[in-house]
Formats: C-alpha cells, sequence, structure tokens
C-alpha cells in the first residue's frame, strides 16, 4: 500500500495532489481542517472541496487536523508509518495582508507547522519524499529593485539577465522587505532545506508564483485570478491597488505544479530548490487578466483604482524555471494564461 499524506487537501494545490496521486494508484489521507474559513470568512471556505474528495476519490482519506497539533500529526503518521511514500505540504495561511493581523497565528501555521510537518517525516517515514510549496515572497522585495520599464499595459523588464527567462533560484532572500507572511514562509522554505541536508532525507522547495486555477476559493485577501473572475462576474467592486495597475505576476495552473511534484517524487533530491511559477509562457499584468475576464465573461469590471500599494509587494514577477526543466527535462506545462482564465472563467459562471 502506497500512501501520499496531502495537507491542505481541500485546497486549490491540495486537492489537485489527492486528484493526481490517486490516479497514479496511491491512497491518500488528507489533512485539512478548513483554516481558509477562518482566515478569510465562509465565502473562502474549502468544505465543497473536501466533499467532492471525499465523494469522488478513491482511496482518500480525510483527518479534519491542524497542523500545529504535533500529537495529532504523530497519530496519523504512526497509523499509516513506512508505508508513507510522499508527503505534499501545501497547508498555510496565504495572504500577505492577514499575517499582519496576527503574526503570531500566521508564524505557527507557516512555520511550526512545517516543523511539525518534517519532525514526523523523519520520526515515521524517513525515506518518503517530502514536497513543500513556498512562495516567491520568500525573495522580498528585492526584485522591485530591477530596472523595470513602464509600457501601456505592464511594467516590463529590459536589458537584464532576468528579461528573457524571468528570475532564478540565485536572487538572495536576505535583507529585504518579506511582509510576516514572507518571513514565516521563508523560515519553513529553510526547514525543508535544512532536513534535506542535514538529515539527508528527499526534500524539495517549491517557490511558486500565483497558483491558480477553477477550484481556487479565491476571496479579496487572496486568489488573484479566482477572486478577479468573480468579481468580474457579479458585479462586485474590485480595487486595484497601486503601479497603476501594471504590476506583473506569473501564474501557474494547479495541474502544472504538482506535475512537478510528481516528477521531483519520481527522482527525488536533497533540500532542493525551484522556483516555480508560469514563467514566460503564462503571465499577466493586473490591466491585461482585467481585459481577458471581460472578454471571457462579456461584462465589465466594475473597480477603483487605489494609489498607494500593499507593503512589500512586487511590481513585476516571473519565475525562471529552467533549474527544474534541466533537472526533470520530462515535465512541462499545459496551461498558457488564457486557457487558465478561459477555465477560471466558466467555472465563475458555473457557480463553482
Amino acid at each position: 500500500m502506497s500512501i501520499a499524506i496531502v495537507t491542505g487537501s481541500a485546497g486549490l494545490i491540495g486537492s489537485e495532489t489527492a486528484k493526481f496521486f490517486t490516479s497514479k494508484g496511491f491512497d491518500v489521507v488528507g489533512i485539512d481542517n478548513d483554516m481558509r474559513a477562518k482566515f478569510f470568512g465562509n465565502e473562502a471556505s474549502t468544505a465543497w472541496n473536501r466533499e467532492l474528495l471525499e465523494k469522488n476519490l478513491h482511496g482518500y482519506k480525510h483527518y479534519d487536523c491542524d497542523i500545529r497539533d504535533h500529537e495529532a500529526l504523530k497519530n496519523i503518521f504512526s497509523r499509516y508509518g513506512k508505508n508513507i511514500e510522499a508527503i505534499i505540504h501545501t497547508a498555510a495561511q496565504p495572504s500577505h495582508d492577514w499575517a499582519a493581523r496576527d503574526p503570531e497565528m500566521d508564524f505557527t501555521v507557516n512555520a511550526n507547522g512545517t516543523l511539525n510537518m518534517l519532525e514526523s517525516t523523519r520520526r515515521f517515514c524517513p525515506d518518503a519524499v517530502f514536497m513543500f510549496t513556498s512562495t516567491n515572497k520568500v525573495y522580498g522585495d528585492t526584485p522591485n529593485y530591477l530596472p523595470l520599464i513602464e509600457k501601456e499595459t505592464r511594467w516590463e523588464l529590459e536589458n537584464h539577465e532576468y528579461a528573457l527567462h524571468g528570475v532564478d533560484e540565485s536572487m538572495s532572500i536576505d535583507q529585504s522587505k518579506h511582509s510576516l507572511f514572507g518571513a514565516s514562509k521563508v523560515a519553513a522554505d529553510i526547514l525543508v532545506q535544512e532536513y534535506g541536508r542535514y538529515f539527508d532525507m528527499k526534500t524539495g522547495v517549491f517557490r511558486g508564483g500565483c497558483l491558480t486555477g477553477p477550484a481556487h476559493s479565491g476571496t479579496k485577501l487572496h486568489g488573484f485570478l479566482s477572486y478577479l473572475g468573480k468579481c468580474v462576474f457579479t458585479g462586485e467592486n474590485y480595487s486595484i491597488l497601486g503601479y497603476k495597475g501594471k504590476q506583473v505576476r506569473d501564474n501557474i495552473h494547479s495541474f502544472d505544479l504538482v506535475n512537478m511534484f510528481w516528477h521531483f517524487f519520481s527522482n527525488p533530491r536533497s533540500g532542493e530548490v525551484y522556483n516555480a511559477g508560469g514563467g514566460r509562457f503564462s503571465n499577466c499584468s493586473m490591466l491585461e487578466a482585467i481585459s481577458m475576464f471581460e472578454e471571457s465573461l462579456s461584462r465589465p469590471l466594475n473597480y477603483q483604482y487605489v494609489e498607494g500599494n500593499r507593503s512589500g509587494d512586487h511590481v513585476w514577477w516571473i519565475s525562471d524555471t529552467r533549474k527544474f526543466q534541466n533537472h526533470y527535462p520530462g515535465w512541462s506545462y499545459n496551461y498558457s494564461i488564457e486557457r487558465i482564465i478561459k477555465e477560471i472563467a466558466e467555472a465563475v459562471s458555473e457557480g463553482r
């Protein structure tokens, strides 16, 4: 019996992981206590997705467990022991803004929760492959000091080593302004690396750009494309925060990220770090995303522009994923930004 433990299993990446790994013959142990509803309100609850997983996935077992609860995790890991072959840790407090409201909870979920997961893995299934969804926010606001140029619909980088492919893993994560969310994810990111190097465990860190897809329970504080699509469809007012709406994000579909996990699992390394975003293949500015959603949904966005960006937020981010592609040449993108937005538009139109 091959077991994959997935934290945040009812969320965007967790649910995609559960579906992917069950399709590969794994039994999936899902850990998720719907903290997203606590963070962002009932509109962001993932209970609907948990119900779908339990209904539709053969071999899926759900545990309503808080990753801060070391004893509860110990009981789960001890139950399955060395049958656990993969741990995909996607559970997190994911919001830049929310973290400033409650730094203690943000840190205990993101950092302490990750430590609990690593220790449970080391104690009960040390040969398992541990994969962690980190974030590009670990680089802080360093990307904002790149020589950006203002274009008609976006900020862009030209005549620089990062211009063609995006930012690679050599960018420093030190001496910059991260946001408190970024700081808690840095702590977790380093822990996952260190357990790989110090204890010779198979650990991989995936520093995501904007993670997206139709299964996202998007809300004002988290889930850029999903929430934007909902606002265009419903007519709800949307706030563009600073940078003239020209801030650029790369967007990676949940399937493409989980396919990265699978390739890493199939040939793991120790303490490895990868930038994991849409890269030059899949990216857009805020203004460009608005335009695409308005076209897909045939209705205008009701919005206001707010002068002043979120503290430490990126003006421009595009991930260089060549390191992962060099290590795993069998992996490639499936979802362009146009395909992603079309999928999300269809999902919000159907009330998903």
